[in-house]
């Protein structure tokens, strides 16, 4: 039977109380519609998920219920209103979301088959084939969300549904103001490392019934050829490279694109199936791989390399024993006996590098437990009325609390920088920008070694502005950057009459090359 519902918590749901009040019955009807036919499941969330039937279109249908109150229902609500938008082969179609009072429930398609939860659990895990090709159809439903500015918030074993006619879809968006596109990229790979291995990678807000990864003493999971023979080795890259934060996110799209791709070498065993498209040109984001084609490409370029050479020798022996009095130029020289004009390029101007939400972050050690770090987003969307807003502080400096809080800003790829600039609503904070070379992921722990290993710029490294405006410049032309941290040490006081001290971060430029 089809489990739907049973994928991430999020915060709200953890909170939320289990149903009682309202609880519904076999063959009641809903909105004078939808005829309950048989209970499928609860979640740990406490929605109870029901078989039932459109009575006047007769089709069967999903319904999920909850007891409504605080965040979770309106969460659910908004959530299934969003996703209705969506139109996709590989989504589930969603037809009512209703709030009675008593309760809230969503109505959608239902699907004859079973989770991947399900399967792996009843049959171990999958081959690569059949793994690659359920991560691909993910991954193109994703694409089709990401391309309307939402995200999907619950990609899980317990979403991706397998019908009985084999098609995969995705079911239960639950976005909330934490969830990225970035974020639905990686849980990707938890997918294919599930899959690959029977275990999930991933990080839940509670208590998860799946079996956790294997993971080293640093907390990271073991490669999936670790845990088991067979699995090819760019699939293993990939899969890996998907769950580690140091290594860019591709976009959807480009994604779906390389498990098309990779879907339609399967029949071949993986041969010869080339480096991973996506990252291509990003030194750091490039694994280092084994594959005979690049080999055989450089070896050519080398010999054409090497026959250019010799041809080039030879013309310039050719010139110089001809006897020719051509008066040849030395490097730096000008018409005009000035040698600067020549070795001076002129300098381009410095673009606006586009931020999108998922290249952002609240760093918040040491304890990362901050109720303000969706926000981080508000502070790259373009929009006037949207902030970061700093929660209130009884002290300017955090106290002991804490060294200070800010937003990471990860580039995707290192880039030659120019400015960062910062618009805030009070004057009086004391800020600086760091810079480091990864980023050990959004945990306490990971907060706290950013702060003590990220490098401030040298000159204007810190200070307080009396404006609302700030612009750091002291960025070396020599030194490519992919990790940059503002980051508030001193807060001014709350403008709002309310005591205190606080800020709204209203919006942060990257101007680079």
């Amino acid at each position: 039977m089809t489990q739907v519902g049973e994928g991430h918590e999020t915060a709200a749901d953890a909170d939320g109380p289990v149903m009682t009040f309202g609880a519904p019955t076999v063959g009641e009807i809903l909105a004078e519609r939808y005829e309950l036919q048989a209970h499928v499941n609860d979640d740990s969330a406490g929605r109870q998920v029901w078989r039932g039937v459109d009575v006047v279109l007769r089709r069967p249908v999903a319904v999920v219920l909850r007891y409504p109150g605080g965040d979770s229902a309106t969460e659910m609500l908004q959530a299934a209103v969003d996703a209705s938008r969506v139109i996709h082969p590989n989504l589930v179609g969603v037809y009512d979301a209703i709030d009675e009072g008593a309760r809230a429930y969503v109505v959608r398609e239902w699907v004859d088959g079973e989770s991947l939860r399900e399967m792996v659990s009843e049959e171990g895990p999958l081959d690569p084939a059949r793994a690659t090709a359920i991560a691909h159809s993910i991954a193109d439903a994703l694409a089709a969300v990401h391309a309307t500015g939402m995200v999907h918030g619950n990609v899980h074993p317990g979403t991706t549904l397998i019908a009985d006619d084999g098609r995969v879809v995705l079911a239960d968006a639950r976005a909330d103001s934490a969830d990225s596109a970035e974020g639905d990229i990686r849980a990707v790979g938890g997918l294919l490392y599930y899959a690959l291995t029977a275990h999930w990678p991933q990080t839940e807000v509670s208590h998860s019934a799946l079996p956790d990864a294997t993971r080293d003493a640093s907390g990271n999971p073991a490669a999936p050829r670790q845990i088991r023979a067979g699995v090819p080795a760019y699939l293993d890259d990939l899969t890996m490279d998907l769950l580690d934060r140091r290594v860019a996110a591709p976009e959807a799209d480009a994604l779906a694109a390389e498990l098309a791709r990779l879907d339609a070498a399967a029949d071949d065993d993986y041969e010869d199936v080339g480096p991973l498209r996506f990252t291509q040109g990003n030194a750091t984001a490039e694994p280092a791989r084994n594959n005979s084609k690049i080999v055989v490409g450089v070896a050519a370029l080398v010999v054409i390399a090497i026959v250019g050479l010799i041809f080039g020798i030879r013309a310039i022996t050719s010139s110089n024993s001809s006897g020719s009095k051509t008066t040849t130029a030395q490097v730096g020289d000008t018409p005009n006996g000035d040698s600067s004009a020549a070795t001076q390029a002129p300098v381009a101007n410095p673009k606006k590098i586009p931020l999108t939400a998922d290249m952002v972050r609240i760093v918040d050690p040491p304890h990362g437990d901050r109720m303000d770090t969706g926000q981080a987003a508000n502070t790259v969307d373009n929009d006037p009325d949207t902030a970061w807003v700093t929660q209130r502080f009884k002290q300017a400096n955090f106290g002991t609390r804490k060294p200070g809080m800010g937003v990471l800003i990860n580039l995707g790829t290192p880039r030659s920088l120019a400015e960062v600039r910062v618009e805030m609503s009070t004057p009086g904070v004391t800020m600086d920008i760091r810079t480091g070379a990864s980023d050990p992921g959004d945990t306490s722990d990971g907060d706290d070694k950013i702060v003590k290993t990220y490098k401030k710029l040298e000159d204007d490294a810190e200070g307080k502005t009396d404006g609302t405006n700030r612009v750091f410049s002291a960025f070396n032309p020599d030194q490519k950057y992919q990790y940059v941290l503002v980051f508030l040490t001193e807060l001014p006081a709350a403008d709002d009459g309310n005591g205190g001290f606080k800020v709204a971060v209203n919006k942060i430029e990257v101007y680079g090359y």
